[in-house]
């Protein structure tokens, strides 16, 4: 339990971390950042094999974020592990900075340029792929949104991964049901997505994605079934753990006033 707390402490402090950023640079997508942060903290703090002083390691896990407008929970994270300077955090989004509203590999500890939607998880299936025919152990994580399953390219990618049997790839989903335009179902509905990836060749099992605990019963038992890729559906709230901004679609791409800023700071305390 003392790991599980750490880790929920862990989270708050890169929630707060995502809020700063934003406000400071008056840019960045607040709401599917924080939705995703304790997906990310399960990942990086007691999952990923990776190694901060050696970004490049052959052998390391690699992590795709093709969600890529989420950024900043990402950065957040590489600059507390030690992928790059803390202080490089207050450049986001500042003119020549490489911390860019999208992800790319001119950062430590990024695996791919990502951004424009439905791109993710192809590379993904070409890293698992690499992996398997080098036979090497690392698994490959690609973290995706679910307004980007409208995408085509997610579901060649998807029947690619099945049919070449890439266990050492897992796809998440981070199901928080709201896009840019508004819900997930009414721009283009998705449901029954768990029986839609099994029908694909995948493994899926659904989870809560802001309960550590949970998230890494199933991350650390990867692969779900031998011989195919695992697919997990991660039930999440968007803007969580700020109470006046959850689970509303403008919160997608909007700024904090001063007042709203300080009100989620506290309340992220």
């Amino acid at each position: 339990m003392e790991d599980i707390r750490y880790l929920e402490n862990k989270a708050r402090e890169i929630r707060r971390t995502i809020v700063e950023m934003i406000y400071k640079a008056r840019s960045g997508h607040i709401g599917g950042s924080l939705s995703s942060v304790d997906i990310l903290v399960a990942l990086y703090y007691k999952v990923l094999k990776i190694n901060p002083k050696n970004p490049n390691w052959p052998d390391r896990d690699r992590f795709i974020l093709s969600k890529g407008h989420s950024v900043e929970g990402y950065y957040a994270i590489l600059a507390d592990l030690g992928f790059i300077e803390k202080k490089e955090l207050e450049t986001y989004c500042k003119f020549n900075s490489r911390l860019t509203g999208h992800p790319t590999v001119k950062l430590p500890g990024v695996e791919a340029n990502t951004g424009s939607l439905g791109h993710g998880l192809s590379i993904g299936v070409g890293m698992a792929l690499a992996g398997k025919m080098d036979a090497k152990e690392y698994k490959v994580y690609v973290l995706m949104g679910d307004g980007e399953q409208a995408e085509g390219s997610i579901w060649e990618a998807g029947m690619s991964a099945s049919h070449y049997r890439l266990d050492n790839l897992v796809g998440i989903i981070d199901r928080n049901r709201l896009q840019i335009g508004g819900s997930t179902e009414s721009v283009m509905s998705l449901e029954d997505l768990s029986d839609k990836w099994k029908a694909f060749g995948w493994s899926v099992v659904e989870t809560d994605g802001h309960n550590i605990k949970e998230l890494l019963d199933v991350l650390e038992n990867i692969p779900i079934t031998p011989g195919k890729p695992t697919l997990i559906i991660a039930h999440t709230v968007k803007g969580k753990g700020v109470s006046f901004i959850e689970n509303k679609a403008e919160w997608h791409h909007r700024i904090p006033t001063d007042e709203e800023f300080a009100k989620m700071m506290e309340e992220l305390s």
